[in-house]
């Protein structure tokens, strides 16, 4: 059954409503979008009981003022965007109880530039396309397919497996520093580059512009030239793919990315790093370490391992 939960006193600079994404439909034309932070989104749901998919609001930089209509229990991973409950510091990477009347408000950034946020029972959303998950320049998923404005009401279901005071292991709460270094399978294109360039690219340190966004990280760093030719056929992209224009800055691709792209694709960022990406704001500076497939596989299943502890808990 569906009831109030928050009214949005202010909206932040962005809160959207983000769930794993939008598959099954890039052959269409139509972008995955979802969570930037991966990680962060499903321990935020599992903490309070929800399936590790569920719909939650993602809050970028500035977070907004949310007031309680009905008691609740959340939690807030992701990013320390200094969150508050009735002006008093609010846990994050735990699950607790909120109350009606109260506000939940949020500061400075201190570490991260983006906050997930998670209600018991999940909040109640119409699906498109079998997702949440807001796309901003389709208007689709999520609250009418747009960010949070003010006065909007929204709506939640309640949950009986919600508990408070579940946490994750301080070991496994991510850092998110101001210089990120990144791994990185090389590829499909490397050979459109000389060694010489594929050399500066491990070796430099990149920029993350103003100009980056929800679909890609705009970098600015040495150049990296192409033997011939920035373009290729276009095909399909992968999250973390790394194109190389024809000005030689590279760009991340992240969670809004196009389905195709016709530049060369110098490397892919493991899955494991994009959350870590995700965290990191203009000004950030990127490196990038080369690994192998085995490597990847590895991170990969053992941050897939956290998850699923977590998950069986709640089972």
């Amino acid at each position: 059954m569906s009831s109030k939960l928050f009214q949005v006193i202010k909206p932040g600079l962005m809160t959207t409503f983000q769930d794993l994404g939008r598959t099954g439909y890039q052959e269409y034309g139509v972008v995955v979008a979802g969570a930037m932070d991966d990680f962060s989104l499903q321990i935020a749901n599992l903490l309070v009981g929800n399936k590790r998919d569920e719909a939650g609001l993602e809050v970028t930089m500035m977070g907004p003022v949310l007031k309680v209509l009905e008691d609740a229990v959340i939690a807030i991973t992701g990013g320390n965007l200094s969150p508050r409950v009735n002006g008093q510091p609010a846990p994050m990477w735990k699950s607790f109880a909120v109350k009606e009347g109260q506000l939940i408000e949020f500061g400075q950034p201190l570490e991260g530039i983006r906050s997930y946020i998670s209600v018991a029972g999940g909040f109640d959303l119409p699906a498109v396309m079998g997702s949440n998950s807001t796309y901003l320049k389709a208007r689709i998923g999520g609250l009418n397919g747009r960010a949070l404005e003010k006065e909007d009401i929204l709506y939640g279901t309640e949950n009986p497996h919600a508990v408070t005071g579940r946490s994750l292991h301080y070991d496994e709460i991510p850092k998110y520093k101001k210089e990120v270094t990144v791994r990185v399978i090389l590829g499909p294109h490397q050979d459109a580059f000389t060694d010489e360039t594929i050399k500066t690219f491990l070796s430099s340190s990149y920029e993350i512009t103003p100009q980056s966004d929800r679909m890609g990280y705009r970098l600015k760093g040495p150049e990296l030239s192409h033997k011939t030719t920035a373009d290729i056929i276009s095909e399909a992209i992968p999250l973390g793919g790394i194109q190389v224009p024809a000005n030689g800055q590279p760009i991340i691709l992240m969670a809004d990315r196009q389905t195709t792209g016709g530049y060369t694709r110098m490397a892919t960022v493991i899955s494991t790093d994009i959350s870590l990406l995700a965290q990191a704001a203009p000004g950030a500076r990127i490196r990038f370490k080369e690994v192998g497939m085995d490597e990847a596989q590895d991170l990969y299943l053992k941050k897939q391992k956290i998850i699923s502890v977590l998950e069986k808990i709640i089972v």
